[in-house]
């Protein structure tokens, strides 16, 4: 058994649902400093976040990544246990195989590889992991984050090792994401029977021109360079007592917006909250804010990737910005050129979770030939 496949496996056997750890942290951190990395604990409440350092000054490239994984959902849907790895035609099964205990194995071998050859090198090397990636997102990488700011503590690039590849290996990184902003609208009516529509104000009915307005709308006026078009979708709507003759006397919506760079978040609040009131909607409104656009232009960090990918396995990626968020939206506040780079993600979040084998194998030395393309003079980014 190769080395990236047993550490993957012995991750994918810890049962880290979101935001449980599960020792994958422990073990990863105990490898890194025997390999001479200093490890620092940076949890927060019941997260578990790592940061294991190598070298000095600038610049400092960190590896980013979460040993939390998604719920497996229905057991007697997969074909083995998720918690326990099995091999079978060519590819690696079970919970964060793909999403994303494959890149973070990589991540430490293409580590402890890169300091043993090139004990002195320039700069600083990390590795940034966290185990709230999947759930809140609010005490892992984010709180990080924070507290680097405060401490005046720098990252100048962050490669991700998020599953972005669609058919093979290397064939699309993203570059940067759009912003994520969540509405929980509680409308207010007043209940009452429906035979007598003049002594109530139904919530639906008030509720829905406004709604249609919004999901109708082309939200961007032209398109953004690089990014998806600005879109709302609505994903949960609640209203009603059971019954066929009670008009409810509140309605509970939940809509997304997915943006580029032509909108904040506090221009879209204001924007959408304007067209409820203009529409006669008593509502009130709780807003989540994901996290806000970022984009990673031409520099250093790109041009490794793709110089690595090139060089490696002869792949000229699409470098875009779609997909969901991950935590490099966090990481860009700090001025970070952010790429993401990692396995195919046709598998993740589902049933029988996977990645294929020779990707795997691959992915420690793609890694490491990012971090020397970026770190030594001489190797050249191009």
């Amino acid at each position: 058994m190769s080395e990236v496949l047993a550490l993957a496996s012995a991750l994918i056997r810890r049962a880290s649902v979101t935001p449980e750890d599960a020792g994958c942290q422990d073990l990863l951190a105990a490898r890194l400093a025997a390999s001479g990395f200093a490890v620092e604990r940076l949890d927060v409440g019941t997260v578990r976040n790592l940061w294991a350092s190598h070298g000095s000054d600038g610049p400092v490239l960190c590896l980013l990544g979460h040993t939390d994984v998604v719920p497996p959902g229905p057991l007697d849907a997969w074909q083995h246990d998720p918690f326990d790895p099995v091999v079978r035609a060519g590819r690696l099964f079970g919970r964060g195989a793909a999403d994303m205990k494959g890149s973070v194995a990589a991540f430490v071998l293409a580590l402890e590889k890169f300091v043993a050859d090139h004990p002195d090198h320039p700069g600083t090397v990390a590795l940034l992991l966290t185990s709230d990636e999947e759930g809140d997102a609010i005490e892992g990488v984010r709180a990080v984050v924070e507290r680097f700011r405060a401490d005046r503590r720098r990252i100048d690039f962050c490669l991700v090792g998020e599953p972005s590849s669609a058919r093979r290996l290397g064939d699309v990184v993203r570059i940067g994401r759009r912003g994520s902003l969540t509405a929980t609208v509680t409308v207010r009516g007043v209940q009452g029977h429906v035979a007598y529509p003049d002594q109530a104000v139904n919530p639906i009915h008030r509720v829905l021109p406004a709604l249609a307005e919004l999901v109708a709308r082309q939200w961007d006026a032209e398109p953004w360079p690089e990014f998806p078009a600005t879109t709302l979708q609505v994903a949960n709507f609640r209203a009603g007592t059971g019954a066929s003759n009670v008009v409810p006397g509140t309605a509970t919506v939940q809509f997304n917006l997915r943006y580029s760079p032509r909108w904040t978040a506090d221009a879209l609040v204001g924007e959408i909250e304007a067209v409820f009131a203009r529409h006669g909607v008593d509502a009130g409104f709780h807003w989540h804010r994901s996290g806000e656009p970022f984009h990673t232009g031409e520099g250093r960090l790109r041009a490794a990737v793709r110089g690595a990918l090139r060089d490696l396995l002869g792949a000229a990626p699409e470098e875009n910005t779609g997909g969901g968020t991950s935590d490099g939206r966090f990481v860009a506040t700090l001025g970070a050129e952010v790429v993401e780079l990692g396995p195919v993600n046709a598998s993740i979040h589902q049933v029988d979770e996977h990645v294929d084998l020779a990707d795997l194998e691959r992915l420690p030395g793609l890694y490491r030939e990012v971090v020397e393309r970026c770190l030594l003079p001489g190797r050249g980014a191009a």
